[in-house]
């Protein structure tokens, strides 16, 4: 029985876990908006966690090269 407890209660814990990798999201995102808006393709829905630093600097990166893809992709 105990085990039981003590298993439910470790499963409670890791499933609060996040393992999201946030720059890889933030980068990809803001690639994609990047290179969508500067080659007026389309609007891009994205996660916007701005909350997290992770992402916000990887957004700016990927914005950043996909703005340059796009410009040498024309």
């Amino acid at each position: 029985m105990n085990k039981i407890i003590i298993l439910a209660i470790l499963a409670l814990i890791l499933s609060g876990c996040d393992s999201t990798d946030w720059t890889d999201v933030g980068y990809s995102d803001g690639y994609a908006v990047g290179y969508n808006t500067t080659c007026n393709i389309r609007a891009t829905l994205i996660e916007g966690k701005w909350d997290n630093s992770d992402y916000s600097e990887a957004y700016y990166a990927g914005y950043e090269d996909g703005e340059k893809d796009c410009k040498i992709s024309k």
